[in-house]
Formats: C-alpha cells, structure tokens, sequence
C-alpha cells in the first residue's frame, strides 16, 4: 500500500502543468497552440525564449526529484518506494488530468527523477541523448535514445530491480508519447533542431 501511495503521490507531483502554468501566467495564451503544441520545455521556449525553456525544464525536472524523495519518505527509502516515485511523476506529467490526460513527452521529469535515483545511468543516457542528437540534429531520436540507454544502464550498473523495472515503464510511456515524432521519423519528414516546429 505505501508503494502504491508513493505512485500517486509523484503522478500527482509530476501532473503540475509547469510549462502550461507559465505561459498562463505571463499572459501569453496557450502553448498548446504554438509550435508542437507541447506543454515541455522545447515548446515553452519558443515562445518565452531561452529564459522559459530553462525555467520550465528545471521545473518540470524538480517534479522528477520530488516524486523520488517523497516516495522514498513514505516508504522509508525503499528502493521499491523511490522506483515508484519517479514513474509516477513521469507518468503524471505526461498524462496530467489538469489538461484532460494530455501533458508532455516526460524527458525532463524523467531527467530529475532518474538523476537522482540513478545518476550514473542517468549520465549513460544523457551521453546518449547528446551523441545522438549532435550527430543527427533530431532531439527526438536523441530522446528515444536516450530512455533505451537508460534502461540498459540501469540493469548493466546492477541498480536495484525496482529502478530497472520502472526504467523500463517510463521508456514504454516515452515512446508512447513519442508516436508522431516515430511516424515521421520513419517516413523523414520530423524536423530537425534549429529549422522547425516539432519536439
């Protein structure tokens, strides 16, 4: 029960519309209707610039941190109570019931959730994610990299079951989140960093 407490705790921490909130409250409408549409911080800084694209991922990234100490408070540190506070965060943000189970991609809750629960693996994947978006100027590539070599890292640093297995919930709920940005991808028309409008 506390496990499942911990779960619902981050998906309530990681469903706070950070980015949404922002723009809201900067009078500046709806980010959903510019550019992707995406309430993350790629989206945001289109239109606040570089200032809301950093305000918005350290934000939506505390999210991730949040939901894995106050899991691994409820369960007293757990590591089946920490795994669940950071899938749950990631899942809140990319299904928040704020913006009707729409939200964002998870990249940078995940980020902070991981970073914390997991920083060698997290750095794997950050590594990862860099390599492959310098290499092909596609941040989603880069992105989906990134979750695989999350959960590779994760199991190969011989981390605690519970931190691979929720590695792999949140790489499932990435790529799921990522299906336009795969379709077009696979069919090579998805934007490129620097010369369009999809993250």
């Amino acid at each position: 029960m506390l496990v499942i407490a911990a779960l619902a705790v981050g998906f309530a921490l990681g469903s706070v519309p950070f980015g949404y909130l922002l723009v809201r409250l900067l009078g500046r409408g709806d980010i959903r209707s510019v550019g992707s549409g995406n309430i993350g911080a790629t989206n945001v800084g289109r239109l606040l610039g570089p200032s809301g694209w950093t305000v918005t991922l350290l934000l939506d990234g505390a999210k991730g941190v949040a939901g894995v100490a106050l899991g691994g408070w409820l369960t007293g540190a757990a590591a089946a109570g920490l795994a669940a506070g950071a899938a749950g965060a990631v899942l809140g943000h990319c299904y928040t019931p704020w913006l009707g189970g729409k939200g964002g991609k998870g990249v940078a809750t995940l980020l902070g959730a991981f970073g914390f629960l997991a920083p060698a693996a997290t750095l794997v994947a950050v590594g990862s994610f860099a390599l492959t978006a310098l290499a092909t100027r596609w941040v989603s590539l880069g992105s989906l990299v990134a979750v695989i070599a999350l959960v590779a890292a994760t199991a190969l640093l011989d981390e605690p079951l519970p931190y691979v297995g929720a590695a792999a919930v949140v790489c499932v709920v990435v790529f799921l989140r990522h299906s336009a940005n795969i379709r077009r991808l696979l069919d090579g028309t998805e934007a490129k960093f620097g010369g369009g409008d999809r993250d």
